[in-house]
């Protein structure tokens, strides 16, 4: 889930069950095995690919899932299924703006899914172009905050298309051209800094804010619409001021 401030460090304690954690390792494997078959088995010669095994080592997936992902996606041994990115649009309740993205071998079993979550939890499936144009497609660096602060980062990146560098409450987020993803990654691990992940987001550029009841519902759709096994990402324009965070977090 993205496009949420405040939101990631709770929702990472979230992913530790088990049965989310399942999930979260198919969706990697899946991202893997895409990425390979795009780009190529490689990945010195295939950032996309390289990028998409890091996320899933950060996420603790085991070395063998991810070298047989690898030679499924690369043909190397004549396994692997086709799967076709689809893009659906809706609203939250509170009229906040969802993107939901699908990496899917079965594109009415995905529409299907994803109509279903959206229905059974106050949402509506919407035109394709109706909340879209809210997001733009950027390249998102997360990194741990460690020692680090913004000033320091951004000396760091800057020089290799930086554009800001957004406080997620543990992490930063730093924002830059799909295009310069790679080289904003490649600069921080020149610097030795390490980071969680690295690749291309739907990032919004107008937000929707929420009281906690509104928080509550948008966030029991957006996880309805993460169970899904077709569903690989979901963007939301989801703005959780910090008072309203801190009371999710004691409600959990």
């Amino acid at each position: 889930m993205a496009g949420h401030s405040k939101w990631a460090t709770t929702k990472h304690k979230k992913a530790a069950i088990d049965a989310k954690r399942g999930k979260l390792f198919a969706k990697l494997i899946k991202n893997i095995e895409v990425a390979a078959r795009t780009g190529g088995p490689d990945p010195a010669g295939n950032p996309t690919l390289f990028d998409a095994i890091q996320k899933a080592k950060k996420s603790s997936v085991p070395n063998d899932n991810i070298d047989r992902a690898v030679k499924r996606g690369g043909g190397l041994d004549g396994g692997g299924v086709n799967y076709e990115t689809l893009m659906y649009e809706g609203y939250a309740p509170g009229g906040v703006a969802v993107l939901v993205e699908c990496l899917t071998d079965n594109k009415n079993r995905a529409v299907s899914d994803v109509r279903l979550a959206f229905n059974r939890n106050g949402g509506n499936m919407a035109d394709s172009g109706s909340v879209s144009y809210m997001f733009e497609r950027k390249g998102v660096v997360t990194l741990p905050k460690g020692e680090h602060t913004e000033d320091e980062l951004l000396e760091v990146v800057l020089d290799a298309g930086a554009d800001e560098i957004l406080d997620e409450g543990e992490t930063f987020d730093i924002l830059c051209a799909a295009t310069d993803v790679v080289a904003v990654r490649t600069a921080l691990q020149e610097a030795g800094i390490d980071y969680d992940s690295a690749e291309a987001q739907f990032v919004p550029n107008i937000r929707t804010q929420v009281d906690l009841d509104g928080a509550q519902k948008v966030l029991r759709l957006i996880d309805a619409l993460e169970d899904s096994d077709d569903v690989q990402n979901v963007f939301s324009n989801l703005d959780i001021p910090d008072d309203v965070a801190a009371q999710l977090n004691d409600a959990e």
